[in-house]
């Protein structure tokens, strides 16, 4: 395969895209994801793709900077994001790349005072935007626009397209609202799959033994789905609680993949456009999202948790040039390397603080000496407002999963009405995939429980994070 330079970058980022409802990951809903499967059919797909912290911001920044939380100082979706630090996109564009954002940013204040750095042009949702007739914010004003959000956002991204240099690389970041809550139909896909029963997940009816942290989580699909969430509609008179779980689960999941398959549609839009203008073998289009999220996966509808379901990222990218159809990459990789990947792509120097590693070689299927084996994860975010989340760490390799809620001795109540002051869970991936079992007093696996906690020191330590004595908790209540 020969190698084109500079190439054009085309970042397209979902917010809540759990791998569970992508087609080209077994989607237990079935293959309602074209045009995503589409670009991992023709390029590669990541099957250990990971985030650090599964929270919109976060992940957004490291996505951005390739730096954890505790180095680019995003650690909640509350905490500001400071403009001014290093990014690829600025490292591009002062190496003389187009750049473009279009859509949600969800970082800082996103303000005319405090606008996206790094982008020669932007039009950008405050805050979580609305899907119906959205605002954006734009350099010199704030604009409302009619139409849903999905179209609008890839709509503002083919004009960019059509409307720039085409003797210049470029750089286009496309940031869907969808599928995050409260998931809003357009029109045309309101109705969709209305009559169909969707599979249930295997742990809907979880029932948290041995994880007090999971049994005080507020994020249940019952009760904890709001009406705007089931669109005002309600289950019917004298159902059962776990006939209640089932009607709402329907409801819920026909909306998030309804809002998902528009997005997907509006994804096609922008491949399309691609390969009709010749674009298509110079091109690196990556489709992610900023985390994981729980669909249904016990009992829940949201993120936050080292679980699975939210841990792991969809991650899917072509580039003709250099990464073989049908690639498959079993490696792990985090959110963080793609800062890395895209500035070796356009060969420029790496950002000051960067803590990834690119991809490229692993996508050329060549074997990276030394490659990351574990990966360090923390959610700062104690308590927060809505979802009463508590405060963690963990660790993850290839089978075994350490989580540690640490919580400064605060206290996580239990099922008994009593509290615990900290709370560890260990999980064998490959004899309990869906984290049912905490195996945390299991003799049979002191071994590996005491090398993990060794390790989750030292990559905290190598990655200059303060030890949980030190912490300073992120709240966003």
């Amino acid at each position: 395969m020969k190698q084109v330079n500079p190439p054009n970058i085309v970042f397209i980022i979902s917010d809540d895209h759990a791998r569970n409802a992508v087609g080209c990951y077994g989607s237990r809903y079935g293959s309602l994801t074209p045009n995503i499967d589409r670009i991992a059919t023709e390029g590669a797909r990541l099957d250990n793709l990971f985030n650090t912290n599964a929270l919109c911001s976060p992940s957004r920044a490291c996505i951005l900077t390739g730096a954890y939380g505790h180095v680019n100082g995003v650690t909640a979706n509350a905490t500001p994001y400071d403009s001014s630090q290093d990014s690829f996109p600025k490292r591009l564009q002062a190496a003389g790349y187009q750049t473009a954002v279009f859509g949600k940013w969800h970082l800082g204040a996103a303000t005319l005072e405090d606008p996206p750095t790094g982008f020669d042009t932007w039009a950008v949702l405050p805050g979580q935007g609305d899907y119906v007739d959205p605002t954006f914010l734009e350099p010199d004003a704030k604009r409302q626009q009619r139409g849903y959000v999905t179209d609008v956002i890839t709509d503002k991204s083919l004009d960019w397209l059509e409307q720039r240099n085409p003797e210049k690389p470029f750089l286009l970041w496309i940031g869907h609202k969808a599928p995050h809550r409260s998931w809003e139909p357009d029109l045309r896909h309101a109705d969709l799959w209305e009559e169909r029963e969707m599979p249930e997940p295997e742990t809907l009816f979880d029932d948290y033994e041995g994880r007090v942290a999971a049994f005080a989580a507020k994020m249940r699909i019952h009760p904890d789905l709001h009406d705007r969430d089931l669109k005002g509609k309600s289950p019917p008179e004298g159902c059962t609680e776990e006939e209640q779980i089932r009607w709402k689960y329907q409801q819920h999941i026909k909306d998030y993949l309804r809002v998902s398959h528009s997005m997907d549609q509006n994804i096609g839009r922008v491949l399309d456009f691609l390969d009709e203008q010749g674009l298509r073998e110079n091109t690196i289009v990556v489709y992610t999202a900023d985390h994981g999220l729980f669909l249904g996966e016990h009992g829940w509808f949201d993120k936050r948790f080292m679980y699975e379901e939210a841990l792991c990222m969809p991650g899917v990218i072509r580039y003709p040039a250099e990464i073989a159809a049908g690639t498959e990459l079993d490696d792990m990789i985090l959110n963080l390397d793609f800062c890395s990947s895209f500035l070796d792509y356009a060969g420029v120097e790496d950002t000051k603080h960067n803590q990834g590693q690119s991809i490229r070689s692993l996508l050329r299927g060549e074997k990276v000496e030394g490659w990351r084996q574990s990966m360090y994860y923390r959610y700062w975010a104690h308590k927060d407002w809505s979802h009463h989340c508590y405060a963690h760490r963990g660790i993850r390799n290839q089978r075994y999963k350490l989580i540690h809620f640490y919580n400064h001795g605060e206290g996580i109540p239990d099922s008994q009405g009593g509290a615990e002051p900290e709370f560890w869970e260990f999980y064998d991936l490959q004899v309990d995939p869906y984290e049912v079992k905490n195996l945390i007093e299991d003799p049979g696996y002191a071994d590996e429980i005491q090398a993990l906690k060794q390790e989750l020191e030292q990559l905290r330590t190598e990655l200059k994070d303060q030890h949980p004595d030190e912490m300073q908790l992120s709240r966003e209540d």
